[in-house]
């Protein structure tokens, strides 16, 4: 009879589960949102026409230059920190050059035609280093010490991004077009804890970008989640405010070399319109 009573338990016990109610155990994440994003993970960058150079019959050089506390450009420069999948334009270029490697850096020291690569290692020393700041004295508040203090990048320092593009006219598809060739960014240079002007990072070759910017989206401040763009998509639509700071000229010179304040925004305007004016005169009969 107790045989019986055991085998009948045993068998009770495996038709009928021990239900638990602890903390159930995910096999994945939650999914934060309402349906799965996969469309910015998928999608390629869209590839440039081919361009012959016998049907290039005009083209110029133009530097811009964006800043980010511009209203327009503030999807630039946010979040402060990443959030998920979403980051700032410099933290996207930082971590794809010095973390995962898949960009390659020129150094901008010695110019912006891509000729003289640059190691992770190289871009990391440019900003991770030891700066002497003056602090006030723990023993007496009104004496300042000379303190030592490590720096590191951060993406919230970075306020300005300078691109390098060519305009040109095609004859073959009687089209006049724009492409961006390298984007570079800034950062404070600080000497001695006191704020000394600007420094170029580094330069990168836009082409090269683009598969990295196409996983990367964008924050839209119109349609939210649902109408988000990859950079790529923000790039090749002209998508930001600029202003120009060098058109290609005989003297090779900036305009802020010869025009400054008011009279240098006055340079950039026009050749802005000349650049209009141009295109506008190509359908003039």
């Amino acid at each position: 009879m107790k045989r019986l009573l055991i085998l009948m338990i045993v068998l009770l016990g495996s038709a009928f589960p021990l239900v638990t109610f602890g903390q159930p155990i995910l096999d994945a994440t939650p999914r934060d949102g309402v349906y799965d994003r996969e469309t910015i993970s998928e999608v390629p960058p869209i590839p440039y026409s081919y361009l012959r150079e016998a049907d290039v019959v005009w083209s110029k050089r133009i530097w811009r230059t964006i800043d980010m506390r511009e209203k327009m450009n503030q999807t630039f420069y946010f979040p402060e920190t990443p959030q998920s999948k979403w980051k700032s334009f410099a933290q996207i270029l930082w971590d794809a050059v010095v973390i995962d490697g898949t960009i390659t850096a020129y150094n901008a020291d010695i110019d912006d035609q891509f000729t003289s690569p640059m190691t992770p290692k190289e871009v990391k020393d440019r900003v991770e280093k030891v700066d002497s700041t003056q602090e006030p004295s723990l023993e007496n508040e009104d004496s300042l010490v000379w303190m030592k203090k490590s720096v590191s990048f951060e993406s919230a320092d970075v306020k300005k991004i300078y691109i390098k593009e060519d305009y040109y006219f095609d004859r073959q598809r009687s089209l006049f077009e724009v492409r961006i060739l390298g984007i570079s960014i800034s950062i404070p240079k600080i000497v001695k804890g006191m704020p000394m002007g600007e420094q170029q990072l580094f330069w990168v070759y836009f082409p090269e970008c683009r598969p990295v910017f196409a996983k990367n989206e964008m924050f839209n401040l119109k349609n939210g989640v649902a109408g988000r763009m990859t950079y790529d998509d923000v790039f090749m639509k002209r998508m930001f405010a600029s202003y120009i700071t060098k058109e290609e000229n005989v003297y090779n010179r900036s305009i802020g070399m010869y025009a400054k304040n008011v009279d240098a925004l006055l340079e950039a305007e026009k050749a802005k319109s000349a650049l209009f004016e141009f295109e506008s005169n190509l359908w003039e009969y």
